[in-house]
């Protein structure tokens, strides 16, 4: 996989004067059914989260209030994509290293995964990854 399989996708926002509303629906909106709902929130100042890559998983990240920063390495080159919205999402392809930096206080990051928890599809060794990456010849 490549940087540029991963992408921001806009979401429908139905505006209205009582507060707007988004909706995300799996193989409609994201490119994959819908598997799991996890969602990270009271994250310590200048704490980072991610530092791992998955061998089959996709993941599709929302800010769901405040900001933070994904920054996507696909064993080649790395892009940094800032995230503030929540109408947006970032789909992720599988063999993406994410790392997941300058979390801003009150921010809540909702991830949908298209499996269940699996701890063998983690790459959690960089160097691990970075020699799956070229072993499958990469970009």
């Amino acid at each position: 996989m490549a940087l540029t399989d991963c992408k921001i996708i806009d979401l429908p926002k139905i505006s209205d004067p009582r507060g707007n509303l988004t909706f995300i629906e799996g193989d409609r909106h994201i490119p994959f059914d819908i598997k799991r709902v996890y969602y990270l929130y009271d994250i310590p100042g200048g704490a980072e989260r991610g530092a791992h890559g998955h061998r089959k998983l996709e993941q599709f990240i929302v800010s769901m209030s405040g900001s933070f920063d994904v920054i996507l390495d696909d064993g080649y080159q790395t892009r940094t994509i800032h995230m503030n919205r929540s109408y947006y999402g970032l789909y992720v392809s599988p063999m993406m290293w994410r790392d997941i930096t300058n979390v801003s206080s009150g921010a809540v990051l909702m991830v949908l995964a298209s499996e269940v928890y699996d701890e063998n599809d983690y790459f959690r060794d960089y160097d691990l990854f970075l020699q799956a990456v070229r072993e499958k010849g990469g970009v």
